[in-house]
């Protein structure tokens, strides 16, 4: 585990996430470089269609019932951290339904949790509002939406990681900057 300073208190740091199509994952590996900690990456039970037209059908059920699936085995432990970086596509203007499931079951009270989504560029929702309801002893703070084009733009994408981490108070490696000594700036 990794620990961070964020108010002179050492914080552990992990970082769990959803990705369907591999976007949210190179996002959670993007903030795992910026600020380090653990990475761990959700999958279904069942794998979701690849056709579109189907994965569309079934993601628009899986919303509107709140359908939490089942997961494979989980092997992380939340309670052995103090934030929670929670990372999904945006489906339908809320997280994934794995994310969904996980942070349903998953004890995050008295955790921050900053999450991320990637998106195509649909309706954005109000993801914070939707995790805070799910996890309403949790401090849920502002989300990162990542335009999916974005990501393959070396200025964007770390410009407005950084912007997120400085705005939410987490200290992180600047992308590009070297540093020997590994100091978080």
């Amino acid at each position: 585990m990794t620990n961070v300073c964020e108010n002179g208190n050492a914080k552990k740091i992990l970082i769990v996430s959803y990705s369907y199509s591999g976007n949210t994952h190179r996002i959670a590996e993007e903030i795992r470089m910026a600020v380090g900690g653990d990475s761990y990456t959700i999958f279904p039970w069942q794998p979701y269609p690849m056709e579109f037209s189907e994965l569309l059908r079934q993601v628009k059920e899986e919303v509107k019932t709140k359908y939490r699936p089942r997961l494979l085995p989980v092997n992380v432990v939340s309670a052995n951290y103090d934030i929670i970086f929670a990372g999904s596509p945006n489906w339908c203007g809320t997280i994934a339904p794995p994310l969904y499931s996980w942070l349903y079951y998953s004890k995050l009270d008295g955790k921050i949790i900053l999450p991320f989504v990637s998106h195509c560029g649909g309706t954005q929702g109000d993801i914070q509002k939707d995790i805070s309801r799910l996890c309403p002893k949790s401090e849920v703070r502002e989300t990162l939406y990542v335009l999916d084009s974005t990501l393959d733009d070396g200025r964007t994408f770390p410009d407005l990681l950084a912007r997120w981490l400085e705005k939410n108070q987490i200290p992180h490696k600047k992308k590009g900057k070297e540093n020997d000594d590994k100091r978080l700036v």
